[in-house]
């Protein structure tokens, strides 16, 4: 049983797995990336609205839940104005108190409604931990599937600058022991639009990761395509060495690569997207042809979502590789609010490229 199988403020400057997961994102109703022409330019919070509006306008059972996102229009503006359009029961804003809007978004879900709900801050949500642990993701199986919880948790999260350790929480450690949520972490405004489309007409409960710092990202969106949630995204091609990653991780790691360039090294990158469950098909395939995995995120070691891929890729690929699993996290240590000391503490290029050049024998700087 587990999971329902059903397809279908202020912007900041050993095989593939078995999976309990419906397959939405992958027949969802759009159509194809390749039928559709029309671009637009915008941020990654435009996108992020543009998204919500498009699934509003679709589905009258669509609706915001949350601190500030109806008048104010949501703490990066996701849901700006939005609240004229479609009124504020569909726009609701809420007290400050996240279990008791979390219960209300997943009694809403239950009964036939498709809430989006927003934190204000992710690290906020650790106050609905019991809603989402013990509700969300288990109620379609302890109600022997009478129930789907179809919801979008999402909102700001990771190291932004200089917002002290509470401000700075990356929860999707905390959450990817959950049995029955479904992990998403957008990357791109391209992304960010598609796959935000794709999770709120999913049937699972899907937590939404943004990262504070990419909501001024510019690029494209493709109108009325949905990406699919547990597919990973090959962003560079190479044969040396596969890099996995996630997140505003993705473009660090970019940054490293141009520098590995300059030195003859070419490393595939893969954006894996979905944080539970992980696209081994994809995974799988970089690993083979380049035989070494570099792991490369913003949560912490301990217990992380690198953690968990390391052992998983060591366990079912094994043979194929030929180095052991690297990883690079961020410190085991509460964010620092001091600029310099919050840099110290996660990932910079310069780790990347020397971690990458000690896996392939060469000389390395000191990480």
């Amino acid at each position: 049983m587990g999971i329902s199988h059903q397809v279908g403020s202020r912007p900041l400057c050993a095989g593939r797995q078995a999976r309990p997961f419906a397959t939405t994102g992958r027949r969802v109703g759009c159509r194809q990336a390749s039928r559709i022409h029309a671009k637009n330019e915008k941020l990654m919070w435009e996108a992020l609205r543009e998204a919500h509006d498009e699934e509003m306008e679709r589905d009258p059972t669509v609706l915001v839940i949350g601190e500030d996102v109806g008048h104010y229009g949501g703490s990066y503006k996701v849901t700006y104005d939005l609240y004229k359009k479609y009124g504020d029961k569909r726009l609701l804003d809420t007290p400050i108190c996240e279990n008791g809007f979390m219960g209300m978004g997943i009694g809403a879900a239950m009964t036939g409604l498709r809430p989006i709900v927003e934190g204000m801050n992710m690290g906020f949500l650790l106050l609905a931990f019991n809603q989402i642990s013990n509700n969300a993701g288990m109620l379609h199986y302890t109600s022997g599937g009478q129930f789907k919880v179809p919801m979008v948790i999402r909102g700001p999260g990771g190291v932004g600058r200089q917002l002290g350790a509470e401000h700075s929480q990356r929860l999707e450690s905390y959450f990817q022991s959950i049995p029955g949520v479904q992990l998403v972490a957008c990357s791109t405004v391209a992304n960010a639009k598609a796959l935000l489309k794709s999770a709120i007409r999913s049937d699972n409960p899907i937590i939404f990761f943004e990262h504070v710092l990419l909501y001024n990202v510019k690029g494209e969106t493709i109108d009325g395509y949905c990406q699919p949630l547990e597919r990973a995204e090959l962003v560079e091609e190479g044969s040396d060495v596969t890099i996995l990653t996630y997140s505003r991780m993705r473009y660090t790691v970019l940054s490293a690569t141009q520098e590995l360039k300059k030195q003859g090294i070419n490393a595939e990158v893969i954006d894996l997207i979905s944080l539970k469950p992980f696209d081994m098909e994809t995974i799988s395939k970089s690993v083979k042809k380049t035989r070494k995995v570099l792991i490369v995120e913003e949560c912490m070691k301990t217990g992380g979502i690198g953690a968990s891929l390391s052992a998983v890729i060591s366990e079912s690929l094994f043979d194929d590789l030929d180095h052991q699993v690297m990883r690079l996290s961020s410190q085991d240590v509460p964010t620092a609010y001091a600029f310099e000391l919050e840099a110290s503490t996660i990932v910079q290029p310069e780790q990347v490229t020397a971690t990458v050049q000690k896996m392939l024998g060469q000389t390395a700087a000191v990480v």
